[in-house]
């Protein structure tokens, strides 16, 4: 990067902004990070800035979009490498795969520094042999790895053949959330909520990966062991009518709400007893996250990054993927525990304090992209 500069300035690429973890944490990083010290953009590379985007211009943040085509898109690249010329970039910071491969391609014959993170994997994970070569080849011309869980570092390294030992991990942080009890109250009156009502809550893009069936079908057979149980699911996606016919052909219809999606959802979390998290897959769940700010047990799938933010028995409870019994077993001796429901709560939010705080997050990035322009200077 040859002299030192008293500024770096910094374009986050994705897929887009609209609302989802990644899209989380880039607005957090571009939100929280020293003005001082860095100028950061934002470049959409599927057309659609989104309204996590939208948000960030309107506090004047630069946020584009270019339009990817099918196939290898080497326009893309070009005109990726235009943007990375034109702002004086001195870090592309690549979020997933795909942005990686155009911002790393783009950067070629540039200045500029690439930094990837790797959000999440898809399940089942597969091997990608084509890719083999060119991954190892793009792992070492990239200044910085890095991962939101273990988990998602080992996948890196079994899957796409990148060496684990330059991989870092930086958990996702967020701020913590707050509802009031007035604000409570008043959303069990809107939800219609009967008197004394134990609630389950789940908040996700309706989507395969996260499993909604598997939670549906257990709390089918909760309900036949309990009474006054209802299940809140905040969200939208391909899923929906798919959950919905599940919801009708279980005969849960007055048990389940569906409440699509809510700019807001940490109401409906704040007013449950329990967050679940049945997915396949989970990188750092940022719904998980804020669930546990507000002091909400969490019950969650045993995979992917949750057992390194869940301390199984203590800040919450882990069940095997995809197994039923085993999660209605954990849910019934928990909610007929609500003493034992009370510490897990308590757990969680001190957990949450401790280490997955946007400070602690932004304060980890903000040394990496310092690094990173050092070793170049």
């Amino acid at each position: 990067m040859g002299n030192f500069v008293s500024k770096l300035n910094i374009l986050h690429v994705t897929f887009n902004m609209g609302v989802g973890g990644t899209e989380q944490v880039i607005t957090q990083l571009v939100e929280n990070g020293d003005p001082q010290r860095f100028r950061q953009e934002v470049l959409c590379i599927d057309g659609e800035v989104g309204p996590m985007g939208q948000r960030l211009a309107n506090q004047g943040i630069k946020v584009s979009a270019l339009c990817r085509r099918p196939g290898i898109d080497l326009r893309l690249a070009r005109d990726l490498r235009r943007r990375i010329r034109e702002g004086d970039i001195h870090i592309v910071h690549c979020h997933q795969y795909t942005p990686y491969f155009y911002g790393w391609l783009a950067a070629r014959m540039t200045r500029a520094l690439v930094v990837f993170t790797e959000h999440g994997r898809f399940h089942p994970d597969r091997y990608r042999t084509k890719a083999k070569w060119l991954n190892r080849w793009m792992a070492r011309t990239t200044a910085a790895l890095v991962a939101i869980s273990r988990a998602t570092a080992d996948a890196l390294a079994e899957y796409e053949f990148m060496p684990r030992r330059r991989i870092q991990v930086i958990y996702n942080g967020i701020q913590g959330k707050t509802v009031t009890e007035d604000q409570k109250r008043s959303l069990a009156g809107e939800l219609s909520l009967p008197k004394g009502a134990r609630v389950l809550c789940m908040v996700s893009r309706l989507d395969p990966i996260k499993n909604h069936s598997l939670a549906l079908r257990a709390f089918q057979a909760l309900c036949d062991r309990l009474d006054n149980l209802v299940l809140v699911i905040v969200g939208d996606g391909p899923e929906r009518a798919a959950i919905e016919e599940q919801v009708r052909e279980l005969g849960l219809s007055e048990r389940v709400r569906l409440v699509g999606y809510s700019a807001s959802p940490e109401k409906y979390m704040a007013l449950s007893d329990l967050y679940l998290l049945t997915s396949y897959s989970e990188g750092t769940s940022m719904t998980l996250l804020e669930a546990m700010s507000l002091g909400v047990a969490p019950v969650a799938t045993d995979v992917g990054g949750n057992p390194e933010i869940i301390e199984h028995g203590k800040s919450g409870c882990l069940v095997p993927n995809d197994d039923q019994p085993a999660l209605v077993e954990a849910l019934a001796g928990l909610l007929e525990r609500p003493d034992q429901i009370d510490r897990m709560a308590r757990e969680a939010r001190e957990a949450f304090e401790a280490r997955f705080s946007v400070a602690t997050m932004v304060g980890e990035y903000n040394r990496l992209y310092n690094n990173v322009a050092g070793s170049r200077a």
